[in-house]
């Protein structure tokens, strides 16, 4: 797309967290690979998890570490392993949050959008977040508050559209095949950002659907792909 989206009418703007307010991407696919390590799976075995990851895209922890301990492991799932996972993962995740890139523009797109009010809405885990993004800084920029797993993103927008939280017209910035298919189900417009997204393919799917995209929140249009 060629024009500047018109950040000024909308009341409401939802941001991802992983690839476009933090960078943090690639620490998601480390933080998988190295749990797996840890909890002693096979260099093969913490591939696939991260494949399957990959494949998911903005989807709950809790779903990935099921799938691997069942179907990748092929152990019986109890909670205790289950927990003995989450709980490698998020020590991992946890120090690397805390010091991945911040999107340089996300304070100058709260100033673009002076007349909308904010939420984030992650596949990362809820309770995480909301001790991650304070400690950056960067919890006053979402009046809304801040949405995670394990509840998935298309249940907390069909809530909040029912609640009146989200006042329409609003706006999903993200950057996962699923950030989209949420948004746009549940009636949202849709920017896809695209310089740190690990979507494979993402370029041929944001054709097919005729999705804006954008390098970061700049949201200067990226039309050279």
């Amino acid at each position: 797309m060629s024009n500047h989206p018109d950040i000024s009418r909308y009341q409401t703007i939802v941001l991802d967290c992983d690839g476009v307010v933090l960078n943090s991407n690639q620490t998601k696919v480390d933080a998988y690979y190295n749990t797996a390590k840890r909890m002693g799976g096979t260099d093969e075995q913490a591939q696939a998890f991260v494949d399957y990851h990959i494949k998911l895209g903005s989807i709950p922890r809790n779903d990935k570490i099921r799938y691997y301990i069942t179907e990748i492991i092929k152990q019986p799932f109890t909670p205790e392993l289950f927990q003995e996972y989450m709980d490698a993962f998020t020590e991992i995740l946890d120090e690397t949050l805390m010091t991945c890139e911040v999107a340089p523009a996300l304070q100058d797109l709260k100033k673009k959008s002076a007349q909308a009010k904010w939420m984030m809405m992650s596949g990362g885990d809820q309770e995480e977040l909301r001790k991650i993004i304070p400690r950056r800084g960067l919890g006053d920029l979402f009046e809304l508050g801040i949405y995670g797993g394990p509840t998935k993103k298309n249940e907390h927008l069909a809530h909040m559209i029912a609640d009146g939280t989200i006042q329409m017209p609003a706006l999903f910035i993200g950057d996962s095949r699923f950030d989209h298919q949420a948004s746009t189900g549940a009636g949202l417009d849709f920017i896809f950002v695209s310089d740190w997204t690990d979507m494979p393919d993402w370029q041929s799917y944001c054709k097919q659907h005729q999705i804006t995209v954008c390098h970061h929140l700049e949201l200067e249009p990226n039309t050279g792909f």
